[in-house]
């Protein structure tokens, strides 16, 4: 029973990264059209907003901090580790487990909790750019913070559930 409720939790939560990730590879095409208009208009026009430039910096952030849990389920993090690629199939589910547990959820929870009041505020105050034609949205863009820590905490779940399955002997 436990088993298939893990195994229903890590499909859930691998369902809601994909989703995500498809919609920031799809975002990151906008953003990339976008960096390409203002340099057109710019150099080709001599035209800028501050707004379509703040516009892009909004697209990086949403790429980055929505992307990290994506990331974590593709195994795409960087690992620099000449021990961890030889080791069996359980060894390297022990390092991850660990790793996620002493490493990944606490360093998301104290993003989480650090960050709160930061963006509470920002949202309190409805935080707009402080340069003149700049978006109004800065308290949304800080909140990408606390859905960092949100996505790649569900992640990091997913991913320790699915390296205690392997420890277990199960297939996950």
């Amino acid at each position: 029973m436990l088993l298939r409720w893990c195994k229903f939790a890590i499909a859930t939560i691998d369902t809601l990264t994909e989703y995500t990730g498809k919609l920031i590879a799809w975002l990151t095409l906008i953003m990339v059209v976008l960096s390409f208009s203002i340099v057109v208009l710019r150099y080709g026009f001599n035209l800028g907003w501050v707004a379509m430039q703040e516009s892009v910096l909004y697209f990086h952030g949403i790429v980055f901090m929505l992307g990290a849990a994506f990331t974590l389920k593709a195994d795409g993090h960087v690992r620099v580790d000449i021990f961890y690629q030889k080791f069996t199939r359980v060894q390297q589910a022990w390092v991850n487990l660990l790793g996620g547990l002493l490493l990944l959820l606490p360093v998301c929870l104290t993003i989480f909790f650090i960050s709160f009041e930061y963006v509470l505020t920002s949202w309190q105050i409805m935080e707009k750019s402080a340069e003149a034609g700049g978006l109004p949205l800065v308290y949304i863009n800080k909140s990408l913070i606390l859905l960092l820590a949100i996505t790649l905490s569900l992640q990091g779940i997913a991913e320790i559930l699915r390296n205690i399955i392997v420890i277990k002997g199960e297939q996950s």
